[in-house]
């Protein structure tokens, strides 16, 4: 894809609408320096300059897609508390609907983590697992079936803490097969029988090892695990991100499976965190925009290899990844 025909498609993803539904996480940072070990404990003592607040989880996702020009949607479940108000706070300065939010008793999921320079040295976390359950549960399954006609893809956002279940993503498949949507998915392990039919699932190398029943080693047992894939859950296509390695699409093609290996573009790898939120938005985006599969692929796969570049969960911009694209072999 030329330059040319790659600012075009940017220009496209300002039409496009999506909605991200998931398990909406807020990310606190604490950033500062390691000056010394603690006397009570051989622990190292970090002496902090910087609080911040992110988006985490299917915000992440939004976000992302708000990044990239599109216009995005986001539904989910937040708490009552000061956590669920700092999350509101933050979607609407990144311009993200929260039209279909849901507020709920459970408490707000919060993922802390202590950087020391740039390197991670601890996270806490603060969440409710719980599955939505009775007139919660149906209140919210409502509103997404309610919600879908209104939109060009959805991009399911699973980190198993409560939202995403057998019958949401029912919903979704009956609206695809009905109407054509494209529906994403960033699998969690243990939810892989929820996906069945779906258009996309973008599993990391560990979500697909054990989504497929296959030890991925190899470039061997990553296509067996990757065909395994296609037959448990009917998809259309299947993207595993392989880190440092790149990513593999799996794509039927009539009654073939064609698979494209594409190598990693990072040049620095500073924090892997909110890597696949990036890449599902970024290939869901530029794939409804007009990109092919495997074009859109590309796009994600440059998208990943800037946002891992920085520290924290990061976002990657239509300009950024021209940058990237113009002393890039895609180009």
């Amino acid at each position: 894809m030329k330059i040319n025909e790659l600012e075009k498609l940017f220009e496209n993803f300002k039409n496009k609408k999506v909605l991200v539904i998931g398990d909406i996480i807020l990310d606190r940072y604490i950033f500062g320096k390691v000056i010394r070990i603690s006397p009570e404990a051989p622990v190292p003592v970090v002496d902090v300059y910087e609080e911040s607040y992110r988006l985490g989880g299917a915000a992440n996702v939004a976000n992302n897609i708000i990044a990239l020009g599109g216009k995005a949607y986001l539904s989910g479940i937040i708490g009552k508390g000061s956590a669920g108000r700092i999350v509101r706070d933050l979607l609407l300065e990144k311009g993200i609907s929260q039209e279909y939010i849901f507020e709920d008793s459970r408490r707000t999921t919060v993922k802390t983590r202590v950087i020391g320079g740039t390197q991670q040295i601890v996270r806490f976390d603060i969440e409710d697992r719980r599955r939505l359950e009775g007139k919660a549960k149906e209140l919210f399954l409502s509103m997404i079936k309610e919600a879908l006609k209104n939109f060009d893809a959805v991009i399911v956002s699973d980190y198993r803490k409560g939202v995403i279940s057998e019958e949401l993503c029912r919903i979704l498949v009956t609206h695809k097969n009905k109407n054509g949507i494209f529906v994403a998915v960033d699998p969690k392990v243990g939810h892989f029988r929820l996906y069945k039919n779906v258009s996309l699932i973008t599993p990391n190398i560990a979500e697909a090892s054990h989504g497929a029943e296959v030890d991925i080693k190899d470039e061997k047992t990553l296509i067996k695990a990757g065909y395994n894939l296609f037959k448990k859950l009917s998809c259309d296509a299947v993207l595993i991100t392989r880190g440092e390695e790149g990513m593999s699409l799996f794509e039927r093609r009539d009654s073939e499976v064609i698979i494209t290996h594409l190598p990693t573009v990072a040049k620095k790898v500073f924090d892997v965190t909110g890597a696949g939120d990036t890449v599902i938005a970024t290939i869901t985006l530029a794939y409804i925009s007009g990109a092919s599969l495997v074009e859109a692929a590309k796009i994600s796969n440059v998208a990943a290899g800037i946002v891992v570049g920085k520290v924290g969960t990061a976002t990657a911009s239509p300009e950024e990844i021209t940058e990237v694209w113009k002393t890039h072999p895609y180009a």
